[in-house]
């Protein structure tokens, strides 16, 4: 398995972390701990949401050294 497949692989991982920790339900499906009165069934939700943020920017910065000047206009 190639540099190119192993990095690919690590892209696809982070980018489908957010939606099966959202997607496993009975996990989070429980009113304690509560930080600040918020229910963890809550504030576990609103917690994906920058964190979801920050393992996009990674996968985007892994994936711009794969495919430069994908976005940019050429014609590679």
């Amino acid at each position: 398995m190639g540099t190119h497949v192993k990095r690919i692989v690590l892209i696809a991982l982070l980018l489908a972390l957010p939606y099966f920790a959202m997607m496993w339900v009975p996990f989070y499906n429980r009113a304690a701990p509560e930080i600040a009165g918020i229910p963890f069934f809550y504030w576990y939700q609103l917690m994906w949401i920058p964190l979801g943020s920050v393992l996009l920017l990674l996968a985007y910065l892994m994936w711009r050294p794969v495919h430069p000047g994908k976005w940019r206009g050429s014609r590679d």
